[in-house]
């Protein structure tokens, strides 16, 4: 006979039981009374009460991979609250919150119901898509008598920044009177709670945009981009004009592209950089601000997810005093981050090390670092004519992107510089054909270049939630694993706590490392295509991307969604 204890709990009401939020008797005989029910534990939850709402609905968030909104960050048109009935907003516990070209945002509170929108879209013909809110604030919309009661300008994010005047640099931006906007929102310390937020989730971007009837923020983590508030449109311009001056731009201008940067005190000590780029649109600027953590040039090599093989042949390429080092990937797949890893290695007192970047994006003391300008003629081929001048040992070059830069980098690496650098290539055996495209002689690729990475970045598996998978062995053997070991193999999927995003926290590399074999040289030099590099480094034990991002699935640290997903070229 089962005993209680032995009972599997759904994953939502086990994440309140791991917290102590809900006692497991409690959960037993909840799962027991909604089955009993025939009604979906959520919505039992929530008829209850057994669980804060609010904490409900960032569980189900998670769990549901659905986008968690305030509604008291928005205030629904005449329009919207038309669009259908009362009736059929009581019946679907469902909102109509705006629309984004042919998708119509909707307000739901229970999952289930995200799946029974189908009326909906035939009335409006629009196409559902269904956002998280919390219960209590949808009931005051769907109950009350015109839904205007309950909503009032405020702010989705939560943190634990105060409101206090925010330290830039050395300098205190103090609050001003109109920085508070009609609704009531006070910009300056949405700002600094939006920076502290950010910070604190491991956020990578923040994405500001206007729309013609809303003001959408975004936070791009573990590489997905995720909506986290819907504040009034009525601050945009405010919101603009503070991080602008928190950036040192030209608040008054808003027809031209800036670009900024903002120096944000985190602690006592500690400063974190924001790159702020703004772009006009159509209905007001868009801000993208990039968080720049010195912290990340201090990650050693082992931590960025290199297997024994690969770590072994990349230290060998940095201890040359000469050559060329190169990394490949698309934008956003950490290449920055394994040149600076290789540089934090190198930075001794007897080496001279010097970077072009456009920009520097992670500020090292011991390295000379230049942000290329090309408006003022600082390009990187002239950065590297200079630096050739400057008695370097070791020189980075953020991109090379024509002719003339790659001419110079074999130049230097032939000259008994070691050079490092990058390059946009899906493979690392596609780099030496991109090298031989752009005019580079064969015998200078083969005699200079003597390591190539290709990586990418795919989303970690939340330890705290991942659970074993059940895929068929004809799927694990379609997806590339050998059929021999389908049958042992253990895998995992994301589920989703509230220690994570959607299943997953963190991100972990997936490398080709490509060392430049003599047999590798002899058939650069006789032209070889980019197939026979591959498969001659295939011969040679080179994994590629797929088959290494394969290796960190077998090991339990991602999943096989993950390695499609950035596995995909």
């Amino acid at each position: 006979m089962t005993t209680s204890t032995e009972t599997t709990l759904p994953s939502i009401v086990q994440q309140f039981v791991n917290s102590g939020k809900l006692k497991r008797e409690a959960a037993l005989r909840a799962v027991k009374e909604s089955s009993n029910q025939k009604k979906p534990i959520v919505t039992y939850m929530l008829e209850r009460q057994l669980v804060d709402s609010g904490e409900l609905a960032q569980a189900c968030s998670n769990q549901y991979g659905m986008s968690l909104v305030d509604l008291d960050a928005i205030k629904i048109s005449t329009e919207m609250k038309q669009l259908i009935s009362e009736d059929m907003m009581r019946k679907l516990m469902a909102v109509p919150l705006f629309t984004i070209g042919g998708a119509l945002i909707i307000a739901v509170s229970d999952p289930h119901y995200s799946f029974e929108l189908n009326d909906i879209k035939v009335m409006t013909k629009l196409v559902p898509e269904p956002v998280i809110v919390e219960h209590s604030k949808l009931q005051k919309i769907v109950y009350g008598s015109d839904g205007s009661d309950g909503i009032a300008a405020g702010l989705v994010i939560t943190s634990e920044a105060h409101s206090q005047d925010l330290v830039v640099g050395t300098k205190t931006l103090e609050r001003r009177d109109d920085e508070k906007d009609d609704s009531g929102v006070d910009v300056t310390k949405f700002v600094n709670e939006l920076l502290s937020h950010a910070i604190k989730k491991g956020v990578s971007d923040i994405h500001i945009e206007p729309y013609e009837k809303i003001l959408r923020v975004r936070f791009r983590i573990d590489g997905i981009l995720q909506v986290v508030s819907m504040p009034p449109k009525t601050i945009a311009r405010k919101l603009t004009s503070r991080i602008k001056v928190m950036s040192e731009l030209n608040s008054s201008e808003r027809r031209i592209p800036q670009d900024g940067r903002i120096h944000f005190q985190v602690g006592d000590e500690k400063f974190i950089d924001f790159r702020v780029n703004t772009l006009p649109t159509l209905y007001g600027e868009k801000i993208v601000m990039r968080i720049l953590d010195s912290d990340t040039a201090a990650l050693g090599i082992d931590n960025l997810g290199f297997d024994e093989k690969q770590t072994k042949d990349l230290m060998e390429s940095i201890a040359k005093p000469d050559g060329m080092m190169l990394v490949t990937g698309p934008t956003g797949s950490g290449k920055t981050v394994t040149l600076y890893a290789c540089l934090n290695v190198l930075n001794t007192s007897e080496k001279n090390i010097s970077t072009a970047e456009d920009p520097a994006e992670i500020q090292v003391p011991g390295i000379n670092q230049v942000n290329v300008n090309e408006k003022v003629g600082l390009t990187f081929s002239s950065a590297l004519r200079a630096f050739l001048r400057q008695d370097p040992d070791i020189i980075m070059v953020g991109e090379i992107r024509d002719l003339e830069t790659a001419e110079i980098s074999i130049k230097a690496a032939q000259t008994g510089h070691l050079v490092l650098s990058t390059l946009h290539t899906n493979s690392a055996p596609e780099t030496l054909t991109r090298l031989l495209n752009m005019g580079i002689p064969p015998f200078n690729i083969a005699s200079t270049v003597h390591l190539i990475i290709a990586q990418r970045l795919a989303r970690r598996l939340c330890k705290s939630c991942k659970k074993p998978s059940d895929i068929p062995p004809e799927a694990l053997i379609h997806a590339g694993f050998k059929e021999e070991e389908v049958e042992s193999l253990k895998i995992y999927e994301a589920d989703g706590c509230g220690e994570c995003s959607n299943g997953y926290k963190g991100r972990v590399g997936i490398y080709q490392v490509m060392p430049i074999s003599p047999r590798m040289g002899k058939l650069v030099m006789e032209n070889g295509n980019a197939l026979e590099l591959a498969k001659l480094a295939q011969e040679e034990n080179v994994n590629d991307l797929r088959q290494s991002a394969l290796e960190k699935v077998r090991q339990g640290v991602t999943t096989i969604a993950e390695v499609e997903r950035v596995t995909k070229d």
